[in-house]
């Protein structure tokens, strides 16, 4: 498969987008270097590894050199007053630290990075097949878009905008959530929100009924869920369709005898029935609570002491949700390439093309 390297580099500074990015992204410039599984531009079959620098870690380096200079410690010093709602304290208690910076550098966003560029490598893959992946703010804090559903035309427009701000298809809505961000900051709080990631274009038939692990409904949920400060996931019109009648809810069928397939007067499964994919667009949304880290901190108690203190203060965001969404992307594409791959199988790309044609051709002749 060819790799497009711009485009990988290009996935990555998307992730650092987005009205209410915190100092770290002034610091990063993120590309990737492709060390092995790729040769004149293709892979080879063999794995790949890819190479991020973390530019951050050039503030960090000199604490190997503590023990000799302890003095230096104090640039270094340990957190030891856990976040109210960041991995802190409980990996504090799963691994018996008592400093909580060994578990909050591992548990930082930080690393959905690597989960964008591979991403961006099974989006290359799944756009070979003609699905593609694309994501937009749906929410943030109490400004919720009132479309639904969104044309994916419109969605995929966004990434030709030098700056989506907040990456919403309404630019109205788009100033409002803006003002969101706005006053979170003024009250040195943070703000979540909604994030929608929609894929055209993906045939019916991956993903299993057979077994609950081969769910491709639950594949997509737990990798969205995966996703650092996002607490639901909903697949389609879930939410809403929970308080209605099933007369409400379903996706009437119909057939096409001109083009020879099955056809739906909506798309409220979200492309998803029974674990399988139907051959409507897959919708799935994630919901993203306000990051952990505030200007001015809860609650906490010293890991030592056992006193009552304030949580600490790392660099951090405001909002994340434009952010979200393109690691929601790379997740999605990256479960749809595993199940496309379990379908069809195929060492190199035209074998996994062929046997891709003759499913389309079965199932046009059903």
């Amino acid at each position: 498969m060819r790799v497009d390297f711009a485009y990988v580099n290009r996935e990555l500074k998307r992730r650092q987008g987005g009205y209410g990015r915190g100092g770290r992204m002034k610091i990063e410039s993120d590309s990737a270097q492709f060390l092995s599984g790729v040769r004149h531009g293709h892979t080879i079959g063999a794995p790949i590894s890819i190479l991020i620098e973390n530019r951050d870690w050039e503030n960090w380096k000199d604490a190997l050199a503590v023990e000799e200079n302890p003095a230096s410690l104090a640039k270094f010093k340990s957190v030891s007053s856990p976040r109210p709602g960041h991995a802190d304290l409980a990996g504090c208690l799963k691994y018996n630290f008592r400093d909580a910076r060994y578990v909050l550098e591992r548990a930082s966003a930080r690393e959905t990075t690597a989960r964008v560029a591979c991403g961006a490598l099974a989006k290359l893959f799944l756009r070979e097949f003609g699905i593609l992946v694309a994501s937009h703010v749906v929410a943030v804090g109490r400004v919720t878009l009132d479309e639904n559903p969104v044309a994916f035309e419109r969605v995929l427009a966004l990434r030709e905008r030098e700056d989506p701000v907040m990456n919403c298809v309404n630019l109205d809505m788009e100033a409002r959530m803006k003002q969101e961000v706005d006053r979170a900051t003024q009250a040195r709080d943070t703000v979540g929100g909604t994030f929608e990631v929609i894929a055209p274009g993906v045939p019916p038939g991956l993903g299993s009924c057979a077994q609950w692990d081969e769910r491709l409904d639950g594949q997509l949920a737990q990798a969205v869920m995966s996703i650092p400060s996002v607490k639901a996931v909903e697949l389609g019109s879930g939410v809403v369709g929970a308080a209605q009648a099933g007369s409400q809810v379903h996706d009437e069928i119909g057939y096409d005898r001109g083009q020879s397939r099955f056809t739906r007067k909506s798309n409220r499964a979200g492309g998803l029935e029974g674990g399988i994919s139907n051959g409507q667009d897959i919708v799935v949304r994630g919901y993203v609570k306000p990051i952990s880290t505030l200007r001015q901190p809860l609650e906490s108690v010293d890991l030592k002491s056992k006193e009552l203190v304030k949580a600490a203060y790392e660099r951090s965001d405001v909002c994340v949700v434009p952010a979200a969404g393109v690691v929601g992307e790379a997740m999605v594409a990256l479960a749809l390439a595993r199940a496309f791959l379990e379908k069809f199988g195929g060492d190199w790309l035209e074998e996994t093309r062929r046997n891709f044609n003759a499913y389309l051709e079965q199932v046009r002749s059903f």
